[in-house]
């Protein structure tokens, strides 16, 4: 996903984005590459870029069992998805491998896309295998449909129950292609065990609309996707309390209505600590139950491909991090000194604050420097001398009394005034409202960021100043950020004298899970512009417009940018002053063609040697590359999943 691969500098959370993507929490740091599992919005995009944090919004479910005159909306318990046993049925009479062909026909090994809870296997999160998440076996599935009271008349190609009622639900997704695709091929499973499926194939803005479609819960079936993260996080999309009504003005994301206290429960104790170990006990019991509920069904990962020259070594996909992360390590085997790379996507600008391009983080994350990587759904520090954890010492969470008047992280995501009526968490992650008087115990992060010695390109050495200018920059209100969220939740910060570090006492009530990560940008503070300022001095407002900025910044990375020639390409030399170690490669050329087949003739002809997955896609140009591949050997490809994952919900209540 790489136009999903958030790694900006708002790390993550979650979720995220929907491709329709979801979007997660922003998180305080620097995030590379994407996928969050959660979001506030959804939208429906090809492939997120930016990781933004999950809000957190606490309201109250009314759950009424029988159905009476005034009852609210979507609290009587749908007449058919109500029960689990055609939840289960419905899940084993779906063939996901023949779903998957429909769309990725070139893939060989289906099973590697396949999800048996809501994140992927290779995620820190997951601890399965979830077997009581049906499988495909339409026997087992009609058999539960049987004991549901569902039955199938001889002659008949519809079951109904004992008043003649037919199982038939409305299934509600996308006009999108490729989800007509894979839906054909699910609505024939349903109706080989006697199912009648519905389709309703809406518009993106009425599906994802602020007023309709899944914020209103107007479905029954309902596909679409999210885009998962490093950090799961997942409050909004399971907890009891998020479950949209107009009682609560449709607050939340938990659209199935699903209401397991266990799984509940599980979740906010998830989302309410910072400790690992605690975290992946507790999203282990939400796995559990959501297989045994069976609330939705995981179809599958989409697939990404990338490709690139035989002659090419060193290149690592992966799903949550930018391919040419690890660049200085790519070598081509003939010796060649020039790798070019090829995108049908140009940066909008090189200030990655200000972009949300999976283009600029491409080029970024060699040409600027990385701080944190995010390899396998995992973070791993790079600059940062050590990822600044509880566990590591290098951060406290302390209890502390908060008192009127005080600044506090509240249960909205917001820093305000503890005041009468103000929602926190408390120190045992209950949901308190302030009474106005006396104090409330909360939690309070304070945090130890260390990096280890660089280099500018142009021979500088970092300094704290560097330190102390990107969190001028990056809190500025005219900085041309999206979020400040993180700025916000900051209570005191202090800079180190002679050691590269800095130390921050967030807010009580924020619990940020990437606390750890080294929360700001680095920009060269000594650096003189062409008009005689120096950077520090200049007005946040004006650095989107400035050269030395936004098109060939300093690096402290394994490159820098020597020439943009807009509508063209970039050009970027090996820093000789990179802290890294050795850069293989000494220029690497990043092209702009016009689109997706343009991009496959220049790699089969030579022209180019790699092309990233967000110029690749997962189209039919990818066995185009497949049969090249196989003709000549002259390329090289992958096929991997990717942190989108298809999925269909079961609205378990109706109006």
């Amino acid at each position: 996903m790489k136009n999903l691969k958030l790694f900006a500098l708002v790390a993550v959370l979650v979720i995220a984005a929907m491709v329709l993507a979801a979007c997660p929490q922003p998180a305080p740091q620097t995030v590379e590459k994407v996928v969050t599992s959660v979001v506030e919005k959804v939208v429906e995009v090809e492939k997120p870029v930016e990781v933004v944090k999950e809000v957190e919004k606490v309201v109250e479910q009314t759950v009424v069992v029988e159905k009476e005159v005034n009852v609210e909306d979507y609290t009587t318990p749908h007449p058919i998805l109500s029960d689990v046993k055609v939840r289960q049925a419905i899940a084993a009479c779906t063939d996901r491998a023949a779903l998957i062909a429909s769309v990725y026909p070139y893939v060989e090994e289906p099973d590697t896309l396949l999800m048996d809870s809501p994140w992927p296997k290779s995620h820190w999160v997951y601890s399965g295998p979830y077997t009581d998440m049906p499988q495909y076996d339409p026997e087992a599935g009609m058999a539960l449909l049987d004991e549901a009271g569902w039955t199938l008349a001889d002659g008949a190609a519809v079951r109904a129950n004992a008043n003649g009622e037919a199982l038939a639900l409305k299934f509600t997704t996308t006009t999108a292609q490729f989800r007509q695709t894979w839906s054909a091929v699910f609505v024939q499973n349903m109706a080989a065990c006697g199912i009648q499926i519905l389709p309703n194939f809406t518009p993106g803005s009425w599906w994802f609309g602020d007023t309709t479609g899944l914020a209103r819960r107007d479905f029954e079936l309902g596909a679409f996707a999210w885009v998962g993260q490093t950090e799961p996080a997942g409050r909004t999309l399971y907890a009891c309390n998020q479950v949209p009504l107009p009682s609560n003005n449709w607050e939340g994301q938990n659209y199935m209505g699903w209401c397991n206290q266990t799984a509940s429960d599980a979740v906010v104790k998830a989302t309410n600590t910072l400790l690992r170990e605690d975290r992946v006990a507790n999203y282990d019991i939400l796995q559990k139950e959501f297989a045994k509920d069976v609330v939705s069904i995981p179809v599958f990962n989409r697939a990404e491909a990338e490709a690139w020259s035989a002659n090419l070594e060193g290149i690592i996909p992966d799903a949550t991090e930018y391919a040419t992360t690890n660049l200085h390590e790519w070598a081509l085997t003939d010796g060649g000194d020039t790798i070019v790379i090829g995108m049908t996507q140009e940066p909008d600008s090189m200030l990655a604050l200000v972009s949300s391009m999976a283009a600029q983080r491409l080029v970024d994350r060699p040409a600027k420097g990385v701080i944190v990587s995010q390899y396998a759904y995992d973070f791993q520090p790079v600059l940062q001398d050590g990822l600044s954890t509880i566990e590591s010492g290098l951060a406290t969470n302390n209890t502390v009394e908060a008192a009127a008047g005080d600044m506090v992280y509240n249960t909205a995501g917001d820093t305000v005034e503890l005041a009468a009526g103000v929602s926190v968490f408390d120190a045992e992650g209950n949901v308190v409202e302030y009474t106005g008087s006396g104090t409330v115990p909360m939690l309070q992060l304070a945090v130890t960021y260390k990096l280890q010695p660089y280099t500018w390109s142009d021979g500088t050495a970092g300094s704290v100043a560097d330190i102390e200018l990107g969190h001028q920059f990056d809190c500025d209100r005219e900085s041309g950020a999206t979020t400040f969220i993180l700025c916000d939740a900051i209570k005191e910060v202090t800079f180190g004298t002679d050691a590269l570090e800095t130390s921050v006492t967030y807010v009580p009530g924020y619990q940020d899970p990437t606390y750890m990560l080294f929360p700001f940008s680095l920009y060269p503070s000594h650096q003189v512009l062409a008009d005689g300022r120096n950077l520090k001095d200049v007005p946040a407002a004006e650095w989107a417009t400035l050269p030395e900025i936004a098109e060939t910044p300093l690096s402290f990375g394994a490159y820098y940018v020597t020439e943009w020639i807009k509508g063209q390409s970039m050009t970027l030399a090996a820093n000789p002053y990179y802290w890294g170690g050795e850069v293989k490669t000494p220029n690497v050329i990043y092209v702009f063609v016009a689109d997706t087949n343009q991009a496959v003739a220049q790699l089969l002809n030579g022209d180019v040697d790699y092309l990233d997955d967000s110029t690749l896609g997962a189209g039919a140009e990818v066995q185009t590359v497949i049969d090249a591949s196989k003709a000549t050997g002259a390329v090289l490809y992958e096929i991997s999943p990717s942190s989108t994952w298809e999925h269909i919900d079961f609205n378990l209540f109706t109006k």
